[in-house]
């Protein structure tokens, strides 16, 4: 038994219950239309539950960029004083600028919390997608989820090669579908809302191939992946979008380039 499995069953009652939902409208349960909203249901599901994690996640950001300048005059002044007293003291003026800011002291918490919610859909995905019942999920969901296919492509089916150009164009157009969202979403809207001015050239490096690498990886995973979790990568990718141009557009982290650009274009 995994750690995940108590995720991973209610995912997986939710993906069941979107699924009986559209078959009670009318929706013909074994049609891969039928099939890709009840995964968008999930992912949009799982996104909404998620909010508060990510406005956490900007108030920390936006908390930490207002107390930037009070902590580097702070590292400056005891740059030169190393004793343990002065260590001491250090710490406590440092937790009284956080406090000052409403920095959280576990700032980092709500993100790694989103960790095993994303592993858990992942594993529901593929799981169904292989044939495996899960939970809620039974023998006949995962039956019809293997007989749905999109524009003749079976969801279960893997790899870039398959049944022919038509199987490649449809594996590789959600391939390179999901890396484009990924590349626009981290070069043009995730990284214009970071602060970089003080950070170790290594790391300001390794956010700028970010984009690069992120994309790399969706179009090596798209030639191993069932077709049903592409779908979800791109449904998931492009909630990712909308909501970082929401965040660049209109909570840019202050002193980042979003925000520089933000303060020139208003009246």
């Amino acid at each position: 038994m995994s750690v995940l499995d108590p995720l991973i069953h209610a995912l997986a009652a939710v993906m069941a219950a979107a699924h009986s939902a559209l078959t009670a409208i009318g929706a013909d349960p074994a049609s891969s239309l039928s099939w890709v909203i009840t995964i968008a249901a999930v992912v949009f599901a799982v996104r909404i539950a998620l909010l508060p994690a990510t406005i956490h996640s900007v108030r920390t950001a936006h908390a930490t960029a207002r107390a930037r300048p009070d902590l580097q005059r702070l590292a400056e002044r005891y740059s030169d004083r190393k004793d343990p007293q002065s260590r001491r003291d250090y710490l406590q003026e440092r937790r009284r600028i956080s406090a000052q800011h409403r920095i959280p002291r576990f700032s980092v918490l709500p993100m790694l919390l989103q960790v095993p919610v994303w592993l858990a859909l992942y594993h529901l995905i593929s799981d169904g997608a292989s044939g495996h019942p899960v939970g809620e999920l039974s023998a006949g969901l995962v039956a019809s989820l293997g007989g749905a296919t999109l524009l003749g492509v079976r969801l279960t089916a893997r790899g870039y090669f398959g049944a022919g150009p038509a199987h490649l164009a449809v594996v590789a157009g959600l391939s390179v579908l999901a890396a484009a969202l990924s590349f626009v979403t981290q070069k043009y809207l995730v990284t214009p809302t970071m602060i970089t001015a003080d950070q170790l050239p290594m790391m300001v490096q390794a956010q700028q191939l970010m984009p690069l690498l992120s994309s790399a990886g969706l179009l090596f995973a798209g030639g191993v992946a069932p077709l049903a979790l592409l779908c979800y990568w791109v449904i998931n990718s492009t909630w990712t979008l909308g909501q970082s141009a929401v965040i660049w557009r209109w909570f840019p982290t202050p002193g980042s380039p979003a925000a520089q650009r933000r303060s020139r274009v208003s009246p």
